[in-house]
């Protein structure tokens, strides 16, 4: 008879990111500073929940809600208010989980994007046989004790190791260990905290991807890519037909009509051309690849929501929308009385002025299936910018 293989045990994740991270000299604290596309927070949230923590707790300074949210764009995480030390952040954090409590835990420094999974994996196992794990690296350079800008002594590095996160411990442990801790004086990491309530901690191999992001030139690209061009630009196409018994929609409106577009979602033909026209920008495919017409959950489906996440993968690719021109080729509808509502709810979805959208309409002359009023085309235009170093994502 087979052996049914034990459930992996369930694990939160609580990421420190209450600093002030004065030292990396950002216009915002470094853990909501954009790095390699994302905030540095927003990295280590979505490597850990890949890895299949949940829930992921994250630990904040106060009054810091707003920039925390656009720094994680969306992430299902909970903010927690965070103290004046490391330690008081991850009690307040441990505790918000306290109703719920998780079997097992991480504790990350945010200031860490970069979290392999194999030294989760590596985590996780060691806490099978111990409380408490953490990732440790060697020390390779030679050593020695100071006093002022004298050398005191020599230390043994064969006994020391670099110390990284995340640390992973049994939640219970960590808890009362946290609970337990006199208040003074501060304990460093939670390895300490636990140690000192008589845990063991075991140590497993680290990693130098989880090198930990501290001074301004940490957040300089030092890979050979070059640096993205600060304009680029897109282009889209697209057709829909006439037909009865169907809503019409352009560019995000409703208007009234004898006759709608056919399509699998609303067929808004305007905010489909302007959605290729962002994905190509950005190098991102084209509408089909993201929204295929054989996948039931975009029937009927309105096309704004393809028009935000055109926007959100721009972002993420570092960009912002800087101005659309879109062309709707018809006989009918005249264009001209619902340009201006066009206009300002493209604005809306692409987060721009409304002086930095153009819609246009033109006709081809009684030519072709748009001359017929079998149809309706339309081209667009999009230009994508960098976005400003300093702007929380």
């Amino acid at each position: 008879m087979p052996v049914t293989p034990a459930p992996s045990p369930r694990f939160a994740a609580v990421i420190v990111a209450a600093g002030k991270g004065l030292r990396a000299r950002q216009s915002v604290p470094k853990q909501f500073a954009p790095w390699r596309g994302k905030s540095v927070v927003r990295h280590a949230v979505e490597a850990l929940s890949a890895a299949g923590a949940g829930p992921v707790v994250v630990a904040i300074p106060e009054g810091a809600d707003d920039i925390a949210r656009g720094a994680l764009g969306g992430c299902a995480v909970r903010l927690v208010t965070g103290g004046m030390t490391r330690q008081e952040s991850v009690s307040a954090a441990l505790e918000s989980l306290a109703d719920d409590a998780p079997s097992l835990v991480l504790v990350h420094d945010a200031a860490r994007p970069d979290c392999p999974a194999t030294v989760i994996d590596r985590l996780l196992t060691a806490l099978q046989f111990d409380p408490g794990a953490i990732p440790v690296l060697p020390v390779v350079d030679s050593l020695v004790r100071a006093e002022g800008e004298r050398m005191a002594g020599s230390a043994r590095r064969e006994e020391l190791r670099r110390v990284q996160t995340p640390q992973a411990f049994r939640y219970a442990d960590i808890l009362a260990a946290h609970r337990d801790w006199p208040g003074e004086p501060d304990a460093g990491d939670d390895a300490q905290v636990l140690r000192a309530a008589g845990g063991e901690v075991a140590l497993v191999t680290g990693d130098e991807r989880l090198a930990k992001l501290t001074f301004a030139e940490d957040f300089v690209d030092r890979t050979d890519t070059p640096p993205p061009p600060p304009v680029r630009v897109g282009t889209g196409y697209d057709v829909h037909r006439l037909a009865e018994g169907e809503d019409l929609w352009l560019c995000g409106v409703r208007i009234d009509h004898d006759r709608g577009l056919a399509g699998h979602s609303d067929a808004d033909v305007g905010l489909h051309a302007l959605v290729d026209a962002i994905l190509g920008a950005c190098a991102k495919g084209d509408i089909g690849r993201h929204f295929p017409p054989s996948d039931p959950r975009w029937r009927g489906a309105a096309s704004s929501a393809f028009v935000e996440h055109a926007v959100s993968l721009a972002a993420e690719a570092g960009y912002a929308v800087g101005n659309v021109d879109l062309t709707l080729i018809c006989e009918e509808p005249r264009i001209g009385p619902h340009r201006e509502a066009m206009c300002a709810r493209l604005a809306e979805l692409l987060q721009v002025p409304a002086g930095s959208v153009s819609v246009k309409a033109t006709t081809t002359e009684r030519l072709g299936f748009t001359g017929r009023a079998e149809g309706i085309a339309a081209q667009a235009v999009a230009t994508l910018v960098v976005r400003n170093r300093d702007e929380p994502r």
